[in-house]
């Protein structure tokens, strides 16, 4: 996606997405800071020089079309909780629009997460893959290892596929050099009428 395409700002009732900026990265550190623990197969940022590169990487992949990166707010008390991003965006040379993207690179605040925020911010995410992008696909992925994120993926209705072996670069501290099994998820266009429904029934149950 052209950098020249400006991605607007998501918001729903508990979370909106913004447009990441180097402005975010003091909020973004204090997020990734509250709680270590749950950041076993996944690397954050820990100091402000690291906050500061991760940005200006994410933001250089913008500018190449590769990722759209979003930080992500509590409408509660207007405070940012983590970051999440359009990844692996694939599109054919007669259009600009993308056929399918990757919903990745996601990660919340300690006090953020087992909230309605994850929950919501996906379906803002899907609802602009399927209805602005019209991709045909959604994918989903995570490390073989990781039990709560795969739990959380299988529960917005996406599809499991299947284990990709030594799929890409281990991000799980002390793996440095070392490759990881992949999860692959997925939802397919003709799915998202239905996962849709059900995001929506869960959001309710909030």
């Amino acid at each position: 996606m052209p950098a020249s395409i400006q991605i607007p700002t998501l918001a729903g009732q508990s979370v909106r997405l913004e447009p990441m900026t180097m402005d975010h990265v003091e909020g973004l550190l204090a997020a990734a800071n509250e709680d270590r623990s749950t950041y076993l197969f996944t690397k954050i940022p820990q100091s402000n020089d690291d906050m500061a590169v991760y940005v200006a990487d994410l933001l250089s992949q913008w500018e190449l079309g590769e990722a759209i990166p979003f930080v992500q707010f509590a409408l509660e008390d207007e405070r940012v909780v983590g970051a999440t991003r359009f990844m692996t965006i694939r599109r054919d040379f007669s259009n600009e629009s993308p056929y399918a993207v990757e919903i990745g690179g996601t990660w919340l605040s300690g006090s953020a997460q087992r909230t309605a925020i994850n929950t919501e911010a996906k379906l803002l995410l899907l609802e602009y893959a399927f209805s602005t992008f019209k991709v045909a696909r959604v994918d989903l992925k995570t490390d073989a290892r990781n039990d709560r994120s795969r739990a959380a993926i299988l529960r917005l209705g996406a599809t499991y596929e299947g284990v990709l072996r030594s799929f890409q670069p281990s991000m799980a501290a002390g793996e440095e050099g070392l490759f990881r099994d992949t999860a692959m998820y997925s939802i397919i266009s003709e799915e998202w009428p239905g996962v849709l429904e059900s995001l929506h029934w869960q959001m309710s149950r909030h």
